[in-house]
Order: C-alpha cells, then sequence, then structure tokens
C-alpha cells in the first residue's frame, strides 16, 4: 500500500483582520504534532504571508506544481482559509481532486473526506471564505466612504501631516508641516527645481517610507494637491476636508501659477534677455532670437545676437533686429515714459485715494461673493438629497457636485484674494508709478539687459518690428 505523501501548507496575510488566525510559526507546530498523531508523512513544509483573497501567491503556486508533478500527493493546513478565499484557487484545488492528482487533504480544525460529500463541504467552506473576504472588503470600502464624508482623509496623510491611530483622524506633524510650508514659500518666491524642493524636504527630515529623497513626481503632486487648503479628492468626487490646514490659498494659488508657467515655458539654451517681450506687428506671430558667429581672418571671431519674426502664423518680410539696437530702443522708450519727480507725491495722493474707493467696492464684492457661496451650499444639499431619493444616479451626482464644488472654490479663490488685499488694477498701477519715477535711472547704456527687460515688462511693453519701435501693451 501506496503511503500518502503530504505538503504541510502554512499562511497568514501581512494584512490579517482576523486576529484570531494563530502565526506561522504556530500553525507550523500544531499541525506537526497533529501530522504526528494522525501518523501522516510530510514530504515538505511551506509558508507565507500573502492575502489569499486574490490568486497570485507564488508558495503556493509552487505546492501545486509539486502536486501536478507527483511529488507529493495530499496537503495539510490549519483550514481550507488558508489554502484559498478566492474562487480561482478553490475552484482549482477541486479540480485537482476531480483528477485524482490530489488524493486528499487534512485540516485539524476541519473535516474532509475525498468523496462528493466532502468535496461539497469543502466548496462551501471555499465560498464561506470568499464570502468573508468580500464582505470585509465592502465594509471597509463603506467605512472609508462615510469618512470622507465626514471631512476626514481615509489614507496616508499628505506630507506635513500624521495618521493619528488614536482618533484615526489626520493631525498636523509638529515639526514637518513646518518645512513643507517653507517648501510652498520658497518655491513661490525663487527660481528652484524640483530637486531642489526635494532636498529641502530631505533636510527638514521628509523621506519617502524607504527612507529615500522625495522623488520629482512626488514633489509635484505635493505642490498641486488641493489637501493644503481644505480640498479632498477621492474616487472622482470633491470633498470638504475638515483638518487644520497651515497654508493659506494665496500662497497655494502662487506655487499653482508658477508651475503653470514652469510647465509652459521651455529652456532656453542661449542667454537672450529680451526673449517674450515681443510679438511682431506684422503677422502677429512671436519673436525668436539667435547668433551669428562672424569669424575673422586673423582667427579671431564675435558673436551677434539677433532677433525676429518666427513667421509661424502667416507670411511675413520683417527683417532681422541686432540686439543692441533693440536695446536702444527699449532705452528711448523707458526713458519717454519717465515721470518727474515733482508728480510723485500727487501721483501717490490720487493712488491712496483710489485705494479706499477699492476697498469700499471690495467689500461690496465681498458680501456678493458670499452670498454667491450660500447659495451653492444650497444646491449642493438639494443635490444630495435628490441623490438620496434616487432621483438622479451617481454618476450624475458626481459630476453636478464636481461643477458646483468647482464654482464654490473660485469663489472663495477670489475672496481671498480680496481679504490679502489683492486688487485687478490698482497694485499694477502703483507698481507702474513707482516704476515709471524710477525710469530715467534705468534708462542708460549701462545698464544690464535683464533688468531693463524686468523694468519693460513692469510698464507693460513689445516690440514691433514692422516699424522698429517698441509699443505700450
Amino acid at each position: 500500500m501506496n503511503v500518502v505523501k503530504y505538503i504541510l501548507y502554512c499562511r497568514k496575510s501581512t494584512d490579517e483582520k482576523d486576529k484570531q488566525v494563530l502565526s506561522v510559526e504556530a500553525q507550523i507546530t500544531e499541525l506537526h504534532e497533529f501530522a504526528i498523531r494522525e501518523g501522516l508523512e510530510i514530504v515538505a513544509t511551506f509558508s507565507e504571508s500573502r492575502s489569499a483573497k486574490s490568486p497570485g501567491r507564488p508558495i503556493f503556486k509552487e505546492v501545486l506544481t509539486k502536486i501536478e508533478n507527483g511529488e507529493a500527493d495530499a496537503i495539510l493546513s490549519w483550514h481550507p482559509d488558508r489554502l484559498a478565499r478566492n474562487s480561482i484557487d478553490g475552484g482549482y484545488l477541486i479540480y485537482l481532486l476531480d483528477t485524482g492528482k490530489l488524493l486528499d487533504l487534512k485540516f485539524p480544525s476541519f473535516w474532509f473526506d475525498n468523496t462528493p460529500q466532502g468535496k461539497f463541504m469543502l466548496n462551501l467552506a471555499f465560498g464561506q471564505s470568499k464570502y468573508y473576504v468580500d464582505n470585509l472588503s465592502e465594509n471597509v470600502k463603506r467605512g472609508l466612504r462615510q469618512k470622507i464624508r465626514n471631512g476626514v482623509w481615509p489614507s496616508q496623510a499628505p506630507y506635513g501631516y500624521i495618521n493619528n491611530k488614536l482618533t484615526r483622524g489626520i493631525e498636523l506633524d509638529p515639526e514637518k508641516y513646518k518645512v513643507v510650508r517653507k517648501a510652498f514659500e520658497i518655491f513661490s518666491k525663487e527660481k528652484i527645481s524640483f530637486t531642489d524642493v526635494s532636498l529641502l524636504l530631505a533636510k527638514g527630515g521628509i523621506h519617502k517610507r524607504s527612507g529615500k529623497s522625495v522623488g520629482v513626481s512626488q514633489v509635484h503632486k505635493m505642490l498641486t494637491n488641493q489637501f493644503y487648503i481644505g480640498i479632498m479628492s477621492y474616487n472622482g468626487e470633491y470633498f470638504e476636508g475638515k483638518h487644520k490646514q497651515f497654508l493659506d490659498r494665496q500662497l497655494f494659488n502662487r506655487v499653482q501659477n508658477k508651475l503653470e508657467h514652469k510647465t509652459s515655458s521651455k529652456p532656453h539654451c542661449h542667454d537672450f534677455a529680451f526673449s517674450g517681450l515681443m510679438r511682431c506687428g506684422e503677422c502677429g506671430a512671436s519673436i525668436t532670437a539667435e547668433t551669428h558667429t562672424k569669424r575673422y581672418k586673423n582667427g579671431k571671431s564675435q558673436t551677434f545676437k539677433y532677433y525676429r519674426c518666427t513667421k509661424k502664423l502667416k507670411p511675413c518680410f520683417q527683417p532681422y533686429l541686432e540686439e543692441t539696437k533693440l536695446k536702444d530702443q527699449l532705452i528711448g522708450f523707458v526713458s519717454s515714459a519717465t515721470l518727474p519727480q515733482a508728480w510723485r507725491k500727487d501721483w501717490l495722493n490720487w493712488l491712496e485715494r483710489d485705494k479706499l474707493v477699492d476697498q469700499q467696492s471690495a467689500q461690496e464684492f465681498l458680501i456678493k461673493l458670499k452670498f454667491e457661496i450660500q447659495t451653492i451650499d444650497g444646491k449642493l444639499n438639494l443635490l444630495l438629497d435628490s441623490y438620496l431619493d434616487g432621483t438622479i444616479d451617481s454618476q450624475t451626482y458626481k459630476q453636478k457636485k464636481n461643477e458646483l464644488f468647482t464654482l464654490k472654490q473660485n469663489l472663495e479663490n477670489k475672496i481671498a484674494k480680496i481679504n490679502g488685499g489683492g486688487s485687478s488694477w490698482l497694485e499694477p498701477m502703483t507698481e507702474f508709478v513707482h516704476c515709471a519715477i524710477q525710469a530715467q535711472k534705468v534708462a542708460r547704456p549701462d545698464t544690464p539687459s535683464e533688468d531693463l527687460r524686468i523694468f519693460a515688462k513692469n510698464i507693460g511693453l513689445y516690440y514691433d518690428p514692422m516699424k522698429r519701435t517698441v509699443k505700450i501693451q
């Protein structure tokens, strides 16, 4: 009589929710004792820490391969749910029993006999295990959905926050939130790369879980994460978070504006001071710059910078213009835009008067914006009632909710800008007046080209190559 050869298989999931499941070591000990009592021959022992809710366990696959190759005839395990919690693995085990490649299954905590009735009971056990996993998953998802509705982020906290295991909420990290805020502030003001931000985060003790520096993609995700201003996006739907915020909307919006410019800007291989300042007066296309090198017979060379129309919109017949001539024109125009020092007091007084009028108008506009937000909140409540009553489907609810939510955020951004003292015209006008008063100091041949460019941009200039002149925008 041939002796049945058993493979001992143990498993415990790393995310096991059933706290009563024995550890792998305990399972091995109990199963060896069970094998001695029952007189079972164990030819191999396998264990792994892997979930069985989906196929793909490498150690379990190795066990099945040995069964198929005839190296063993049976499996010894603690319970059927250690072998399978999905329909594919469970069904394949029953298939091996049907084909005779698998002769027996033994469990200390479950009865099995290789008979039609035994396989029927085994199939029920596998089905019950799958139901447990499915039901657990659904309950977890339901809990996460309710958590996000309550304004609490249900996943890993972003940089600057920590997950409180006691309250199961999100709280500020006492030290690291300062590092994140500093990263936003520096990025909004200075010309730094994502790598520079990553180094700044590392210096402040913020790393990936692996201990490595935060990657460029994670830096970009952090800088664009609306969680920092109280907006959470989960499963395609927007929610308002109740967590404490350490960034204001103005700072966040400045970073977003800089990111948009950073994305749209192309790297320059050459240093052209007046690039981006001009547009063609004949065809309206942008102006590009290039260098030409003139080589002399004595072996020396000289490089010249020229500006010309890209001619990408339509045929254009404008010629090149050398950079030194363009700079002379800009100096002349800046000089003509100079305001006399004697006018300084009057202009600043007029601006102060207009500032008071603007503030009064801003308060009236604030009242209007807040009323619009209240109206949107009412619409959101009605929309939720319609969804709960079954009047509208889930997809329509999400779409309409996100539209209203985005509109509300735009209004709140406007409120933040007004509260921060922002003005659509007063600040630029004040800057223009200060620049115009200082124009005479800038309109000099020895002024660096980059300084001249910044000044010209502040007072609103563009170059018209058709007439070889600079115009105000």
